[in-house]
């Protein structure tokens, strides 16, 4: 399957650059993979396409204030992004004591960073240098006495992708977050749940439909460009997940659906039953996912999926190009354009049952 296959074009003004005004005041594209039917509604509207006994499941990760703006010791500004900064912040996820003083970052501009290069950021109250460069990725130190949490969370901002063409603001701290969030660890969210409120999760709920959790740390594996023009050679970078024993449990006993909200919630899914010999056989139910799906994929534990319209030649359009297929899907999209939707992380959002 080419890359060349996963490619549309997309009216520059459809890029949203800010959220809805409010969250729940998102559209919603809701795709019938069946018939192939397609209705145009609102989110909030969806408690309609849920029913009692099926189960929702949210990614709960926590975006951290990953993006820090700082110099080169030689006077150039440079941005930097922590990926591995989920193993920082989360105290389940271990590395050896080597691992853990540094930390791999995407350095903007990244030419003429060489191994030794100091970085400062604000008043110089954080430092760091290239530790080391592995198959031209960057590994830094930082000089904060291992407080890199505290020190990000004074001089990080949220790390908005490059799409977003403005500067991140103080509503971008609410925003580009779940309101579930609660495990921190992502660089990029989870953006199919942004358009939750804890009021939609609410009414959710008095319907009799399980809202589940399970943890996804976004990041470099979901975001990273696919360069093989033969899709099947592109290789995932290794992110964090779990999943608990309680929601294991009530999965293996529910009655109805299980809705995966976002890709990255698929993915735990998939990842942890891919046997395909039912929710009772997961264990551990803790560790790093690569899993890579694109069309051909089986799905095994995921019966609908809640996403938002994704960016061409990426893993996460593959994945939903797997679910309904690649066929439907761009036809979808098409429609999704023609009726101005709003596309990528601030954008709208498209059920698939």
């Amino acid at each position: 399957m080419k890359l060349s296959d996963f490619d549309y074009n997309l009216p520059k003004e459809l890029i949203a650059q800010y959220p809805a005004e409010k969250r729940d005041e998102s559209r919603l594209l809701v795709l019938h993979k069946d018939t192939g039917g397609i209705e145009h509604r609102i989110f909030r509207d969806i408690i309609e396409y849920l029913n009692p006994g099926d189960s929702l499941v949210l990614n709960n990760t926590k975006v951290l204030p990953a993006k820090i703006l700082g110099r080169k010791e030689t006077g150039g500004k440079i941005e930097v992004l922590v990926l591995d900064s989920a193993r920082m912040f989360d105290q389940d996820v271990h590395l050896n004591s080597n691992e853990a003083e540094e930390y791999e970052a995407l350095l903007k501009p990244a030419r003429g960073c060489k191994v030794g290069s100091k970085i400062i950021f604000g008043d110089g109250e954080l430092k760091a240098s290239v530790a080391r460069i592995e198959k031209g990725r960057r590994f830094l130190k930082f000089d904060c006495n291992g407080n890199l949490e505290k020190v990000l969370n004074k001089l990080g901002q949220m790390p908005l992708p490059p799409y977003i063409k403005r500067q991140t603001n103080d509503s971008d701290v609410e925003r580009y977050q779940t309101v579930y969030a609660s495990k921190n660890g992502a660089v990029a969210a989870p953006t199919a749940g942004l358009h939750f409120t804890k009021k939609v999760l609410e009414d959710i709920s008095e319907k009799r439909v399980c809202v589940e959790y399970v943890t996804l740390h976004v990041g470099y594996g979901t975001f990273k460009p696919v360069s093989n023009e033969n899709i099947t050679e592109h290789e995932m970078e290794k992110e964090y997940c779990e999943i608990e024993n309680k929601v294991i449990d009530r999965l293996n006993n529910r009655k109805g659906r299980v809705i995966a909200v976002g890709t990255t919630s698929a993915r735990v899914l998939e990842t942890f039953f891919s046997n395909g010999k039912g929710y009772a056989c997961l264990s551990p139910t803790t560790g790093w996912t690569e899993l890579f799906i694109y069309p051909g994929y089986k799905f095994n534990a995921v019966d609908a999926l809640l996403t938002n319209f994704h960016l061409p030649k990426t893993t996460l359009l593959m994945l939903v190009a797997a679910f309904c297929g690649k066929e439907l899907l761009f036809r979808t999209y098409q429609e999704a354009i023609r009726e101005k939707y709003r596309f990528y992380s601030y954008g709208d959002a498209m059920l698939i049952t």
